[in-house]
């Protein structure tokens, strides 16, 4: 039997016996209702089809219960886990997510902020694009809603509330193992727009420098405008690997997804990273994308802690939110990486 279609909470309140005050009370949490009153609504509620209009039921609330995030590309899987692991936190504190993409457009990116604002989200967590990001929309951001920035912080938000990867333990981390297992690495870079890409190249410069090694840097120019991550790293190293060079090298990229451009080059060119039987290449990423382990050869690099990221970054959002507005405490938290050796290194 088709049940009665309830489209208001007047028609709701009709149907079922409940003052509306008393139904919105209900909605918004069922212990300021009595048990019995709850018993009653629950019971007509079953004999009705009525969904409760989420933004109608805050409206004369201090709190939307909802968290905004924003990042850089949806078709990346890194992106896809850190928003798994933001989404599983906020449901876990309470909150609903409202995720917006920046498509790698400054212009975009400003607009989302922006939407945030009018909508009156609790908090908002950005994934930023570098430092071409509109910093005022940032600044209007942190003065209006508490918000936070993760996985990436460019040159031009230092003073902005960050949790993110801790890139020089992680860069240090890839050197050390590469030099342990064969020659010193070298860096295939990105263009410099990608702040993490950059932030991984000056890692890498000091930790080389440290050790006593010459940094050598390949990569820092785009071939093609439209070329990103795969395909620029697989064109950097076809170019290198026709002119032999690079042959017998151990190679770090500026992230996995170079990585995997890398690899492609190396098996068109009959190369085989890591089977040292072409002179020893190896090649190695960074982030762990969920890809590496089935990759041929299986990718060696660094698992970044995104659930720990996720967790934390919704956790101090919500310190933020239920707490001072504003403070003086600058929060920045940053979390180590893990080896994960494979085959191609």
């Amino acid at each position: 039997m088709t049940k009665p279609r309830i489209n208001t909470m007047e028609e709701l309140s009709v149907a079922i016996g409940v003052s509306r005050p008393t139904l919105s009370r209900f909605f918004q949490n069922p212990n300021l209702v009595k048990a019995n009153t709850v018993a009653r609504i629950e019971e007509g509620l079953d004999k009705v089809e009525y969904v409760p209009n989420f933004f109608a039921t805050r409206l004369n609330r201090k709190s939307t219960g909802i968290i905004g995030v924003i990042i850089p590309y949806f078709n990346d899987l890194f992106f896809t886990k850190l928003l798994e692991s933001i989404e599983r936190a906020a449901m876990q504190a309470g909150f609903s997510v409202l995720t917006k993409c920046s498509h790698s457009d400054p212009g975009i990116e400003g607009m989302a902020l922006e939407s945030f604002m009018s909508m009156n989200v609790d908090g908002a967590l950005v994934v930023p694009l570098g430092n071409q990001s509109n910093v005022g929309a940032y600044e209007r951001l942190q003065s209006r809603i508490p918000s936070l920035l993760v996985d990436s912080r460019p040159d031009t938000m230092l003073d902005l509330d960050y949790v993110g990867t801790n890139h020089v333990q992680s860069v240090g981390l890839s050197i050390e193992y590469l030099c342990r297992v064969g020659p010193p690495p070298v860096f295939l870079a990105m263009p410099r727009v990608n702040f993490n890409a950059m932030g991984h190249e000056r890692a890498y410069a000091e930790k080389m420098q440290e050790m006593g090694f010459e940094p050598r840097v390949i990569g820092t120019e785009a071939l093609n405008d439209e070329w990103h991550y795969e395909a620029h790293g697989q064109a950097v190293l076809d170019q290198a690997f026709s002119r032999g060079e690079l042959l017998d090298q151990s190679i770090l990229c500026a992230n996995d997804r170079v990585a995997i451009g890398a690899l492609r080059a190396a098996f068109q060119h009959g190369l085989e990273p890591g089977a040292q039987k072409h002179g020893g290449l190896r090649i190695m990423g960074h982030d762990d994308y969920p890809l590496c382990p089935f990759l041929v050869p299986s990718l060696t690099t660094v698992e970044q802690d995104l659930d720990g990221i996720g967790h934390k970054a919704v956790s101090l959002l919500a310190n933020k939110i239920h707490g001072p507005k504003f403070s003086e405490e600058q929060i920045v938290e940053l979390f180590d990486v893990v080896l994960k050796v494979r085959e191609s290194a």
